[in-house]
């Protein structure tokens, strides 16, 4: 009879606990459908043909911020008297390749309004690819790859055709620089420029080396808008 009394003890127990978690359950059922499909978004990670949208701090070889949207790193940058591109969030296609350089508008903390600062397609790759398996939120280092060809030899020439003076410039200055995807010996009057922020790397008497690699490149994911299937 105890024995009876004690299974049906039990019995209650189970039951009101089911009941519990039913309850809560449809609690949390509840609140979720009354935050629409967001937290759907937040879980997803991304997959190749997602569109991404986000904040990002390009560096250059000098391990100095040369672009971002993060307002802190761009205050700091203006503080220290050192140059600085601000822009927008970046929207691309994760795992899409570029055969062509990709022109971003950026705004100069030296003033002039704003400017076309330039990707090149390489660079693009690596971020659009990097991208793969982030979730809203995430933040990541991305490696950017490095080439010779984007260090250049500037004689004196060069630089004072410039409207630069190389008595002013030394080791580790920051140059904005003009740089096109049209070949050299293709260039006209009407040729498109874009800038690319220059670290000097070397000084001699006859004229200086600059380096227009970025290492590296910070993202944080502010939003994902799935491919559709």
């Amino acid at each position: 009879m105890g024995a009876k009394k004690q299974a049906e003890k039990s019995k209650k127990m189970w039951t009101k606990v089911l009941a519990i978690v039913a309850g809560v359950f449809f609690v949390i059922v509840m609140v979720l459908s009354a935050m629409g499909s967001s937290w759907i978004s937040s879980l997803a990670t991304i997959k190749p043909g997602d569109s991404v949208t986000i904040d990002y701090t390009i560096y250059n070889v000098a391990g100095r911020p040369v672009v971002t949207t993060n307002q802190q790193i761009y205050t700091g940058s203006v503080n220290n008297n050192t140059g600085i591109l601000a822009t927008k969030q970046l929207t691309l296609v994760a795992n899409q390749s570029l055969s062509q350089v990709y022109p971003i508008t950026v705004y100069p903390s030296t003033g002039g309004g704003t400017q076309q600062f330039v990707l090149f397609a390489s660079e693009f790759d690596a971020i659009s690819s990097g991208l793969v398996g982030m979730r809203v939120n995430d933040k990541k280092v991305i490696t950017l790859p490095s080439d010779n060809l984007k260090i250049q030899q500037m004689t004196v020439h060069d630089i004072e055709a410039s409207g630069m003076n190389i008595s002013r410039i030394n080791v580790g200055d920051g140059l904005y620089l003009g740089v096109s995807s049209v070949p050299v010996s293709n260039l006209t009057n009407s040729s498109v420029y874009y800038i690319r922020d220059a670290d000097v790397t070397s000084k001699t008497d006859s004229g200086i080396v600059v380096d227009l690699n970025y290492p590296r490149i910070d993202v944080t994911v502010d939003s994902i808008n799935k491919a559709s299937t």
